[in-house]
């Protein structure tokens, strides 16, 4: 699996909101950008795709910034990546029996990849909850 580099920053905003606004009070861009390493204007393009998915809520103001929608508990990972990356590629069709046999592995891994993508919570990737086994 390849993350870009806007995937991997939507995961460090979110978990920056899930560490850093864990109260439900709004955290400022700013403070999500130097925490988490990631360039302002590019953070703040990225958590409008994650408010435009449901994922976080803005609020304006001298006290504004941005907050998780839901728990941490509640949003899953494969939840942000398809926010910011889609859903994923499709599957291709086939015309030879070994072409359809390696296809049928590829599909089976995106399968179990998508499996630990879902069931993995922004909670755990913060610390919030229980170390959780990573088996693919």
């Amino acid at each position: 699996m390849k993350l870009s580099a806007k995937a991997e920053y939507a995961c460090l905003a979110i978990i920056g909101l899930a560490r850093f606004g864990s109260d439900g009070t709004p955290v400022r861009v700013r403070d999500i950008a130097g925490a988490q390493g990631i360039p302002e204007r590019y953070l703040v393009q990225i958590l409008i795709q994650l408010k435009v998915a449901g994922l976080v809520y803005s609020a304006r103001g001298s006290a504004g910034g941005y907050r998780l929608s839901r728990p941490p508990d509640r949003i899953t990972l494969g939840e942000v990546l398809a926010a910011v990356d889609g859903p994923g590629e499709p599957p291709r069709d086939s015309q030879g029996s070994v072409e359809q046999a390696l296809l049928s592995v590829l599909a089976d891994i995106r399968a179990n990849e998508r499996a630990v993508l879902e069931r993995t919570t922004i909670a755990q990737l913060a610390g919030q909850t229980e170390p959780h086994d990573w088996v693919i």
